[in-house]
């Protein structure tokens, strides 16, 4: 049995919808959205199960009503559109497919967390999405449907510049650089006023819960991973891109609903750059964000007969060369990590440059100026325990016998801020 639902969803089909959506149609097939006085929104979402489909996970109901607590009629709305982890796509369908759908969702959040400004936070590489959400918002308006200032923003094409403390830096004015440092955003964010902000996703989701309520929502998932979730499938599987599936879909499941892997698989990624590897022996009766975290929705099948440890190195050679460089986990720690692992791909590796990277990793664990690190040490981590064999084999003979080509993408924005 696959994971892939009828219905509420998101999509129509399981991985391309062609066009943007017009308003007309939009209405056509949803019908307008009723409205929700004095936050009644927020209790729905919260009986839906909402949780963030950023990475977080976040309760989306909690969120609201924090920034509603404080808003005062004066927050502000972002909704991240940003997404620049290199394998995910999810949220770039549903702004050149769905675009009045996520502004449905917008304009709920505004009503209930009593917003007097909202954006929307897009890449800078992602015309399409840039356009199609021009449009919509232009149809919006002269349906006068907006009661706010609604702005586009386009967002350095950068690894970090999605994180939500960097988006609001940038929409600011200033660069777009993650902090752990507090106030939130939801304290104090765009403009010094209280700030949601919200993955693309998430907003999509919110509406569809305003039109059908709390249950269909909780019931289209399983218990504790309520909803469904996009996941963009990657790699070496029969049907790769966006796909619908059941919250709390295992593995397995979730590669069924992307037609299956094309040969026989040696581990997955899942969650993106920021998830974690996963040996295939283990890797198929997990349940996605219950067992393993979903993060930003990704899904790659890696295949026997690649090297794991090739592939690593690349990818954390392009976390390091996207840090917001501004502490030293990340200017000196990562460009470390990166070149080690790269000498161990390579085959000049010395048996304590492995046992240098385990104390690497717990040195730095937890000590960024943001999160970033913290990201690349658990995929790191994990793929010194995942392909440990290979990396054995490396030390011992300089180079296995895999294809040491990366499959997936580690590419070098350095040198294009877009």
């Amino acid at each position: 049995m696959t994971a892939v639902l009828r219905a509420p969803r998101l999509l129509d089909g399981p991985a391309t919808v062609q066009g943007a959506e017009t308003l007309a149609e939009h209405n056509a097939r949803l019908g307008r959205l009723a409205d929700f006085p004095d936050g009644t929104l927020i209790d729905m979402i919260d009986s839906a199960g909402l949780r963030g489909r950023g990475g977080a996970g976040y309760p989306t109901a909690r969120k609201w009503a924090a920034v509603r607590e404080r808003s005062g009629g004066n927050a502000v709305v972002v909704a991240n559109g940003a997404e620049t982890e290199p394998l995910s796509a999810k949220d770039r369908l549903l702004m050149t497919s769905r675009p009045h759908l996520v502004l449905d969702g917008i304009l709920l959040a505004i009503e209930a967390v009593r917003a007097g400004r909202a954006v929307v936070y897009i890449s800078r590489a992602h015309d399409e999405a840039h356009a199609a959400m021009l449009t919509a918002i232009g149809e919006r308006r002269r349906a006068g449907d907006l009661t706010v200032p609604l702005s586009l923003v386009r967002a350095p094409h950068r690894y970090v510049a999605g994180e939500e403390s960097a988006a609001v830096a940038h929409i600011n004015g200033g660069a777009a650089r993650p902090s752990v440092v507090p106030p939130r955003p939801y304290e104090r964010g765009v403009d010094g006023r209280p700030t949601l902000v919200q993955n693309i996703e998430t907003l999509a989701h919110a509406a569809l819960i305003a039109r059908h309520g709390a249950a269909p929502h909780r019931d289209s998932g399983t218990e504790g991973a309520a909803g469904t979730v996009l996941v963009t499938m990657a790699a070496a599987i029969h049907t790769p891109g966006v796909h619908e599936i059941r919250g709390g879909s295992t593995v397995a499941e979730a590669v069924s609903a992307g037609g299956g892997a094309t040969g026989s698989v040696a581990a997955l990624l899942v969650g993106g750059y920021f998830g974690r590897w996963i040996g295939a022996d283990d890797a198929w009766d997990l349940r996605l964000g219950i067992d393993v975290p979903l993060g930003s929705g990704v899904i790659a099948v890696f295949p026997h007969g690649r090297c794991g440890v090739a592939q690593t190195a690349a990818i954390v050679g392009f976390l390091a060369r996207e840090s917001a460089r501004q502490c030293g986990p990340c200017e000196h720690g990562l460009a470390a990590l990166a070149a080690t692992t790269g000498e161990l791909a390579t085959g000049r590796a010395k048996p304590r440059d492995a046992e240098r990277l385990q104390r690497w990793i717990a040195q730095i664990a937890g000590r960024g100026a943001c999160h970033h690190p913290d990201g690349a040490l658990v995929l790191l981590s994990s793929a010194l325990r995942v392909f440990g064999g290979d990396v054995a084999t490396h030390l011992r003979r300089g180079r296995c016998d895999r294809d040491r080509a990366p499959l997936l993408p580690a590419p070098d924005w350095t040198g294009r801020r877009r």
